[in-house]
């Protein structure tokens, strides 16, 4: 069966089922639609019923795929800080700031730091190993593990570090996702994908980074605001009528890279030196940037396009926004949590915010508040969630899910 750039059935490789079977399924924008309007989440994988008769094969033998309906649904969360926690009290000993400067215009007041032999990829795995135990899933039956990440412990990605560390025998697939603070949206936009056009059954999706890695620690403008951490979630396939994540909208502005990023450079010295051969080789020793951020550009982004996607995110799923049990934002700044609930005229008794006790933790901040919700008792199965995510890219989108 082939499958298009988004990892969906189109029409099946067997020739003597061409024009026979035609998809009833297309995709407008972010999201499923069929033809007529009705929005649909029913992909999957399996065979096509009676495709022996067409191909001559037996029923134990080979046989075509076929459409399945299926949905998907989140059914375990976990999370996992460094030991080492920094105040803003702490702060002020190496930078020009003190606790009232730092909580008045952010809402944090410490940050959890990696230290010592602690990893990325280490919280990562103890983030993980919590979901599965949440999920009741034995770690030899998940299927694909999406790491979330902009900070990996390794240039090449940590996510198949993370599938050796949790002991996977099966060697699962395992791969990064770099979208900075708006990845663990895109993860479960991705596992959603995987298992209703692949027909995955356990994703764990992992959201997880140390951006205290590409800090500058003495400008008080962006190191008073970041910390580290991991957290994930267990999405596992289901039945449609049981789907739980409900509609999502993505979006990408590579213009606005100059307002955040950690750009690639190169040394400013020769150190290798080029010995009168080519000019400009070999290349100059190079690493990225500490992470450079307009902080009020920012702000005026999050405010602005946050709302919006989740109102689209909502009318997709076909929802009003009094049916949010939850508005869950990452988490930047608590003015920008203001901003967005202010806006969307949510309560802000129904946001979710751990903000004060971690700072921004990137890619690990929505499943980081989602675990914690969640097993204080605050956030109960059934609930209905509207995440955003946001930040480098510049990317932003949203996800509507009911919890378990």
């Amino acid at each position: 069966m082939a499958t298009n750039a988004s990892g969906l059935f189109t029409t099946p490789t067997v020739p003597s089922l061409r024009g026979k079977i035609k998809p009833s399924i297309r995709i407008f924008g972010s999201g499923f639609r069929s033809p007529d309007g009705i929005s649909k989440r029913v992909f999957c994988s399996s065979t096509f019923e009676g495709a022996e008769k067409h191909v001559g094969a037996s029923p134990s033998e080979s046989r075509a795929p076929r459409l399945v309906s299926k949905g998907c649904k989140l059914i375990g969360c976990g999370s996992a800080v460094p030991s080492l926690k920094i105040s803003n009290d702490d702060l002020a000993k190496v930078v020009d700031t003190n606790d009232e400067w730092i909580s008045v215009r952010t809402g944090i007041r410490n940050r959890r730091i990696l230290s010592g032999k602690e990893s990325l990829t280490t919280l990562a795995v103890e983030a993980a190993l919590k979901a599965l135990e949440m999920a009741q899933v034995d770690v030899d039956d998940v299927d694909l593990i999406l790491m979330c990440t902009s900070s990996p412990d390794d240039l090449f990605g940590s996510a198949p570090q993370v599938q050796k560390a949790l002991g996977c025998k099966r060697n699962p697939l395992a791969y990064d996702i770099t979208a900075a603070c708006s990845g663990f949206v895109m993860g479960l936009v991705s596992a959603a994908c995987h298992i209703r056009g692949g027909g995955f059954k356990n994703v764990l999706v992992i959201g997880a980074d140390a951006l205290s890695r590409f800090v500058d620690w003495t400008d008080r403008g962006t190191c008073i605001l970041f910390g580290d951490a991991a957290g994930a979630v267990l999405v596992q396939a289901c039945d449609s009528e049981d789907d739980s994540l409900l509609a999502f909208d993505l979006h990408s502005d590579g213009d606005g890279n100059r307002h955040l990023n950690a750009a690639f450079k190169e040394s400013e010295t020769d150190e290798l030196g080029s010995n009168g051969s080519v000019l400009g080789f070999p290349p100059r020793r190079a690493s990225f940037s500490c992470l450079q951020m307009n902080g009020k550009e920012v702000f005026r982004f999050a405010v602005r396009v946050v709302p919006q996607s989740v109102e689209a995110a909502l009318a997709k799923a076909g929802l009003p926004a009094s049916s949010i049990d939850w508005l869950l934002l990452h988490q930047a700044n608590q003015r920008i949590l203001d901003g967005v609930s202010s806006r969307m005229q949510i309560p802000s008794e129904q946001v979710i915010s751990n903000l004060a006790n971690y700072g921004n933790t990137s890619a690990a901040s929505i499943p980081l508040a989602l675990d914690e919700a969640v097993r204080s008792g605050k956030v109960k199965p059934g609930h209905t969630i509207a995440a955003a995510g946001f930040g480098a890219g510049l990317t932003w989108g949203s996800t509507i899910f009911r919890w378990g």
